[in-house]
This record gives C-alpha cells, structure tokens and sequence, in this order.
C-alpha cells in the first residue's frame, strides 16, 4: 500500500515504442506506489487511441497545467526537451529521458533557469553512480564511452549515410558534445557527461561503432580513469555492458525497467533547483 501518502501526480510525455510500458507501469502499479498518472501526451495522439484512457490523453502540451502535475516524465526526443523543458518547469519538475538535449548550452541554461525560478527540479535518468561520486571526490582524469550497436540501428540523420568499412565501423570518436547533435539517442553517454560535470560534454569521449554482428543486443562500455597515485599508476575502472535489444532498435529492452526505477527515485526526492541524477 501507498503508507497513506499523498500521490503525486505525473504526466508522460511520448508514447513511442517502448513508452506504453511506463504508462502500464503507471496505471497498474502506481497506486500503491502514492503516483498517480494525470495525462499522456504524444505528437500523433493516433497512438495512445484504444491504449490511453480518453480522459488522460493530453492532446495540447501546452494545456499541461490544466492537469496540476508534480513530476513531468520526458520520453519522447530531445526535441522536446529542446522546446519545451523550459515551459514545463514552471508547472512541475521534469525527469529527461533525452539528456542529449542537454549538450546543447542553451538548452542547459535555459532548463537551469527555469528550474531555478520555479523551483523545480530537473531529473536525469540513467547518470552512473560511481562516475558521480569519483567527480565530487575528484577522483576522475578521463571517462569514455563506447557504444556499439547495429548499423541498422542508425537509420535517420547524417549517420544514416555514413560509409562503412568493415564488419566494425567506428563512426565518431570525439568529445560527447559534438556527437549529440548527430545521434540524439546518445543518452547514455550524455547521462555519463553530467554525471561528471568536472568533464562535462566537452572531455567526456564519447565513441560511436556500428557492429554487424549486434543483431540483438547493445553492448556499452566505460573506462573511467583517475589521476596517478604515489606509484605513479592510476586508478581505473571498466564496465562491460551487454543489453537486449529487438533488431534495428534505438533503445534496448532493459531501458523500460532501468527508467521505470529512475522514476520511482525521483518520486520520492524533494524538488530542488538544479539537474539530478536519478
């Protein structure tokens, strides 16, 4: 049970491929976690028809208000984010399912802002613990992020055109800034740039590979490095992450449960200004 808590009321913004599972989650289970979904807003309705109950569909997202949210959840494009983030801070805080959004400098300081106005926070899904705590320590000299998928994977944008050489192709090798833009679906690396703000989106490496022979799984890679000890030797960490994924698709099938566990921890965090992991 729900411990007698007031819920909190949350509104979902996209209804894409994998977002009828959070909407699932929110309607079955979100009662007895105190949350309690008030609308679900998606740039063709024609997708929530039959799936949304009428009276949650939102069909203007600039009604949001209207609902009283406490928690916007972004699952939509860092489009929205980019348009719209700014706008939904002065109604609710708001978790970023698309946090390459935030390689955008504008974008940030506009969020920043807002949030700090209104006094909501900004959530972000998915920012590695480890990573967060070795920056705050400063202990973290380089982090880079690899991620290899398959180049069917990679079907909008100037990627879509990119020439490859072999089995495995590296497509970008840079600095995570540069790559949102092309790949808006980077958010895991961009998760890893603000989990380590004293890197940031500029000396966070981020490396983009296309594998023909990942036709049913992302594999994630991170390499956090530190700053040399008295034995001159530094201290490193390598995680090697193997994820689900249908052929062809963006977001991998552990990306629902993994979200789904972000949201219930920024539930249960008050609203503070500024951007937090969760």
């Amino acid at each position: 049970m729900a411990l007698d808590r007031v819920p909190r009321r949350v509104g979902v913004v996209g209804y894409g491929r994998l977002r009828p599972s959070l909407v699932s989650h929110l309607l079955t289970q979100g009662p007895e976690l105190a949350l309690e979904l008030v609308f679900v807003w998606n740039c063709d309705p024609g997708r929530m028809a039959g799936a949304v109950p009428q009276s949650l569909q939102l069909q203007n997202l600039d009604a949001l208000g209207e609902r009283h949210p406490d928690l916007v959840v972004e699952v939509a494009h860092p489009k929205i984010i980019h348009e719209s983030g700014a706008q939904i801070l002065r109604h609710a805080s708001l978790l970023v399912a698309s946090p390459s959004a935030l390689a955008d400098q504008a974008t940030e300081r506009h969020l920043l802002e807002a949030s700090n106005h209104w006094d909501h926070a900004v959530f972000v899904a998915g920012g590695p613990e480890d990573i967060s705590r070795l920056d705050s320590a400063g202990g973290r000299q380089s982090l880079r992020v690899t991620m290899a998928t398959h180049p069917d994977g990679f079907r909008q944008g100037p990627l879509a055109a990119a020439h490859h050489t072999g089995p495995r192709t590296v497509l970008y090798e840079g600095p995570v800034r540069g790559l949102c833009p092309f790949a808006p679906n980077s958010n895991t690396m961009a998760a890893a740039a603000l989990a380590a703000p004293g890197l940031g989106f500029d000396r966070v490496i981020g490396v983009l590979v296309a594998d023909l022979s990942l036709t049913d799984m992302h594999v994630l890679d991170v390499e956090l490095s530190g700053p040399p000890g008295p034995t001159g030797r530094s201290f490193a960490v390598h995680t090697h992450r193997e994820n689900p994924a249908e052929p062809g698709a963006v977001t991998s099938s552990a990306t629902v449960a993994a979200f789904w566990c972000s949201l219930l921890r920024c539930s249960q965090l008050p609203s503070r200004p500024g951007i937090h992991l969760c």
